[in-house]
């Protein structure tokens, strides 16, 4: 676990109750280690029912995804959605 990764002012905003029911619960904006704002990650819950962010990106005019910002690593994705879950008291459990 990178042991200096530090997610903070996790905000939470719901989706619609349409988009809900797709799986996507909502959007989350946090802050990572005091220096840099993730905006516009994605909150999904996949159809075997785990809970998933989606990270922003962008798909260029020939439809190849661009991702905009992204964790290097697993493991490095897996803390930031344990914290993130964690602040906003989510079970990730289906």
């Amino acid at each position: 676990m990178p042991a200096d990764l530090r997610v903070a002012e996790v905000r939470f905003v719901p989706s619609s109750v349409e988009d809900a029911e797709r799986g996507l619960l909502g959007f989350v904006t946090c802050v990572v280690n005091e220096t840099l704002r993730l905006d516009g990650l994605a909150l999904r819950r996949t159809l075997a029912g785990e809970l998933r962010l989606s990270w922003p990106g962008r798909t260029d005019r020939y439809g190849q995804r661009h991702s905009l910002v992204r964790p290097v690593t697993d493991e490095g994705r897996r803390e930031v959605e344990r914290q993130v879950y964690a602040a906003l008291r989510l079970e990730t459990a289906p």
